[in-house]
């Protein structure tokens, strides 16, 4: 087991979206995955004026859930099941694509029409081999459903799977954690080891790991093994994350996440024929991007 408790520290990648910036920490070159989490975007912090907002039109998933978690501002999703409702702070938005879910993500008329804030995360977790053929499903659990606990002198808020003897009550296709653990100047959180993989996020403040550092905007992932103490310089958010190791390689392309070559082609192959079921009520979508014949499939970002 190795004495160093950070194995890699990973910057974010900017991207300015006319107004509204994303943060890419995963993939990453050196770290594709940490436990079935394969893709974490940071977005905003974000200020629309009135008139404004994002509008995310319809476009395609396979073989992933996708997790949004919100700080500020809210996002109407609606998907090809049907769904349609908004996502406000704490609440967690969990759409398991399975063999195929179309959805987009918008600003609320509401606040369009005021002007509001937005920034969050979001996130997709590979489903399990087992799991890639599965019919698709989405779950809402407001932020009042979410267990929250002192953990030491930390308070988590569980979004996903299970910590600290806690469980979430959103369904997951495999072991994994995801939570919030907002800590005060000083405060000092010891980590679980129950997950092999796992990863820290500072969203604001920063935090030692046994006394090394780390600063908003960069995400840790720690070695396999020991329980490594945190300790916040001043106010701190951080999110803690990973599972055990993905039961192999993934193919990301766009917005698809597979196994295998063919299960990206076939994707690609309905979305271009416009064959995935629709979302009720939205006529645009995002055509498939121009290099979709490339093959081999990329592993990694695109």
């Amino acid at each position: 087991m190795s004495t160093n408790p950070i194995e890699l520290i990973i910057e974010p990648r900017t991207q300015d979206l006319g107004g509204f910036t994303v943060r890419r920490l995963l993939p990453f070159a050196k770290r594709r995955h940490v436990g079935p989490f394969v893709f974490l975007d940071h977005m905003g912090p974000a200020q629309f004026a009135p008139g404004h907002g994002i509008d995310v039109r319809p476009h395609p998933h396979i073989g992933l859930a996708t997790v949004t978690y919100l700080y500020e501002g809210a996002i109407t999703h609606r998907d090809s099941l049907g769904s349609e409702l908004d996502i406000r702070p704490g609440d967690v938005n969990w759409m398991t694509a399975g063999t195929g879910i179309a959805h987009s993500e918008r600003t609320p008329p509401d606040l369009r029409a005021t002007g509001s804030a937005l920034h969050g995360l979001q996130m997709w977790v590979a489903l399990p081999l087992s799991e890639e053929d599965c019919a698709p499903d989405f779950q809402h659990c407001p932020a009042a459903t979410l267990p929250v606990f002192r953990q030491e002198q930390a308070q988590i808020r569980l979004i996903a799977g299970t910590l600290y003897g806690h469980e979430a009550p959103v369904r997951i296709a495999s072991p994994l954690f995801y939570a919030e653990a907002q800590m005060a100047d000083g405060a000092e959180l010891t980590l679980s080891d129950e997950h092999a993989e796992r990863a820290i996020y500072v969203i604001n403040g920063a935090v030692e790991i046994d006394g090394q550092p780390l600063n908003p905007g960069q995400l840790a992932v720690l070695s396999v093994g020991g329980q490594p103490k945190l300790k916040a310089k001043g106010p701190t958010l951080l999110m803690l994350l990973g599972g055990p190791p993905l039961d192999g390689e993934r193919l990301l392309w766009w917005n698809f996440v597979a196994s295998t070559p063919e299960r990206i082609r076939d994707a690609q192959e309905r979305w271009l024929a416009q064959s995935f079921d629709k979302v009720p009520g939205e006529t645009e979508f995002i055509p498939l991007p121009e290099d979709w014949l490339k093959l081999p499939v990329p592993r990694g970002e695109h």
